[in-house]
């Protein structure tokens, strides 16, 4: 059917009097792929997207103008995700466990971003948020030659507390 003519080829020129049948005919073909993808993709994005986003009648500058919206949108939650990373700190309420998790969840939306830790790093992280009454575990990790993975600080967290 070639719904996606329009988003593969430019727009061709305008028809003239002095334009061939097969210059009709590839317009015509553009003109068709156009409105529908236009009518697919405004129908396959959410109200809150659609409405935030100028009105455009070429279904190629559409997707543009999408993609140049999220790319500020992906560095907004960048900043955001990072900073909630390196400003976390344990409490002392609730399992440690699932605070881990919650850092390495952090960690694994970053990297969607393409923003990337090492384990290594979290690891680090982890143990910088957690309270001085962990003292003696960080004492226990840092004399020890080996690194610990994010299991093995999870698992060793729940054989000490």
């Amino acid at each position: 059917m070639d719904l996606d003519f329009a988003l593969r080829v430019d727009e061709p020129a305008k028809l003239t009097d002095n334009s061939t049948a097969e210059e009709k005919s590839i317009y015509e073909k553009w003109e068709r792929s156009n409105r529908m993808s236009l009518m697919i993709i405004k129908h396959s994005i959410s109200d809150t997207i659609r409405g935030a986003m100028p009105e455009e009648e070429n279904a190629k500058k559409f997707l543009s103008q999408i993609a140049d919206r999220f790319v500020a949108s992906e560095k907004v939650e960048a900043c955001t995700l990072l900073s909630k990373l390196v400003t976390m700190w344990y409490n002392g309420k609730g399992n440690i466990r699932e605070y881990i998790m919650e850092m390495s969840n952090l960690v694994t939306k970053m990297k969607a971003l393409k923003l990337e830790f090492s384990q290594e790093i979290l690891v680090y992280l982890v143990l910088i948020s957690l309270p001085t009454q962990f003292g003696p575990f960080k004492i226990n990790y840092n004399t020890q030659r080996e690194k610990w993975t994010l299991n093995e600080l999870i698992v060793c967290k729940r054989k000490k507390g």
